[in-house]
């Protein structure tokens, strides 16, 4: 497959030039993932950014041995450890493949490289790291100040991919309950 969806996505936000577009294609790898393939692994230095073209990858992080979702990415959007790829420290997250997934990942050396010659692509960058900056500040006032009924109704109506494709026990986790709790919930809102 070739690197012509990240092209289109990249290009509906920003303006690329022919030279920037072709330097996208040499800098970005396509490939398949497994179920469970797991593309980040906590304590490890993270040295790739994946563009998930297909699929969905979780970011969980462990915490007094237990497992908490604190995000999960779908089709057309960048995820990696952010804060280990952008440091070069270790990641406190491990980030796993839910399905099968395809990707387009750049490894940190081309990274550095494109952001270094492409104006347009560090004004896309920009805007990616605003949104999500966006969506991460609107999640932690949802978990907040909603309740976990009312957060999984937004989250219902909002994301209704992440419910037909991920195991309750991820949804409740991304949400911050115990399954049990998230069952009832449902159980609750069908009846």
């Amino acid at each position: 497959m070739t690197v012509e969806p990240l092209i289109k996505h990249v290009s509906e936000n920003v303006p690329l030039s022919n030279w920037e577009a072709d330097l996208i294609r040499q800098l970005f790898v396509f490939t398949r993932f497994q179920k469970n393939t797991v593309l980040v692994k906590e304590n490890t230095v993270t040295q790739k950014l994946y563009f998930l073209n297909k699929g969905f990858i979780r970011t969980s992080c462990l915490e007094n041995g237990e497992e908490t979702t604190t995000h999960i990415a779908g089709n057309n959007t960048f995820i990696t450890g952010f804060k280990s790829f952008a440091t070069g420290t270790v990641a406190e997250e491990t980030l796993k493949c839910v399905t099968d997934c395809e990707v387009f990942y750049i490894t940190k050396t081309d990274y550095d490289l494109l952001y270094q010659k492409s104006e347009n692509w560090r004004r896309f960058c920009k805007g990616v790291y605003e949104k999500y900056l966006i969506i991460t500040q609107q999640r932690t006032k949802d978990i907040l100040t909603l309740s976990a009924e009312k957060h999984y109704l937004k989250l219902v109506s909002d994301q209704p991919e992440l419910i037909q494709n991920l195991p309750i026990q991820h949804i409740a986790s991304y949400i911050g309950i115990k399954p049990e709790s998230l069952s009832r919930i449902r159980k609750k809102i069908s009846s």
